[in-house]
């Protein structure tokens, strides 16, 4: 079962916060542990952003560091009651790993999502029907219950490219490699119906879509999977995942998040136009799938 911790930024803001409200005071964890009769791994999860951060303990911290009735107080009450806001993806539980979990809330929160995938299309641009045969292949012991609860958890996470509450909508930057196209996954009427998909959904303002092809050099990055997030708070740091047969690998680090930012960079150099993308993806269409 997944343990389901809803949001990840607000957490990540208090952890951010609380780290630096202690060394501004030049304490140590222990010092600040001793003085409100906690224990220092607990203190630690929170500026580690492990775990939900509870109200009382936050309102200790903001009477411990004297900021009571500032405009941070307020935000860091603000950032726990969100941070203890379920999920949407909650009610899909029974059927989600936990890493899987964390990079929804990544994704739920990011303003912008820069993408890589081979050989599969990538998930917010998938047909149910290409996302059922994909499982079907990959996760062949699923029940049918959980197919359908896993294909209607895709189709929810793409609703967030038309519309979200309290953002404007995600902007997608999608780039897959010529592999996927030819890559069949169910039958050829859903590939066909797939790649029309694809050209449709790739002339929204908010989504650009890039084709890497065969006929290019092959770039360093594009032997494996990875997503990178950006978001539009200031206090929040870019995140990288990394997707293997294991599961996600998250990178936060500036170091790496700027190393993976340049592989980005590299195959979007490497990749055709968006137009060309699409005319590469209407011959394959012709080609293989009708």
């Amino acid at each position: 079962m997944a343990s389901i911790q809803g949001p990840v930024m607000p957490r990540k803001r208090i952890a951010v916060e609380l780290k630096r409200l202690r060394e501004e005071a030049g304490l140590t964890l222990e010092q600040v542990a001793e003085q409100l009769l906690v224990s220092t791994s607990k203190l630690s999860r929170l500026e580690n952003a492990q775990g939900s951060p509870q109200a009382r303990d936050v309102r200790d911290l903001i009477n411990f560091y004297k900021i009571d009735g500032t405009e941070l107080a307020a935000k860091l009450t603000r950032w726990t009651r969100a941070a203890h806001r379920q999920g949407w993806w909650a009610d899909y539980s029974d059927t989600m790993t936990e890493d899987l979990d964390t990079h929804i809330a990544y994704e739920t929160e990011a303003s912008v999502a820069r993408v890589y995938t081979t050989p599969a299309l990538p998930v917010l641009l998938q047909t149910p029907e290409y996302a059922r045969a994909f499982y079907q292949y990959n996760e062949p012991w699923r029940p049918t219950s959980e197919l359908d609860a896993l294909v209607e958890l895709r189709v929810r996470r793409q609703a967030s490219l038309d519309r979200r509450a309290d953002q404007e909508p995600l902007r997608l930057i999608a780039i897959t490699h010529e592999a996927g196209l030819h890559q069949q996954i169910g039958s050829k009427e859903i590939m066909n119906a797939q790649l029309d998909h694809l050209v449709e959904r790739s002339t929204a303002a908010n989504i650009d879509l890039r084709i890497l092809p065969f006929a290019g050099p092959l770039p360093f990055a594009s032997t494996g999977m990875f997503a990178h997030f950006e978001f539009s708070d200031d206090l929040d740091r870019d995140v990288v995942a990394v997707e293997t047969h294991a599961g996600f690998r998250y990178f936060e680090t500036a170091n790496r998040v700027v190393q993976y930012r340049r592989h980005y960079e590299h195959l979007l150099d490497s990749s055709l136009s968006p137009e060309d993308s699409r005319a590469l993806i209407r011959s394959v269409q012709a080609l293989r799938f009708r």
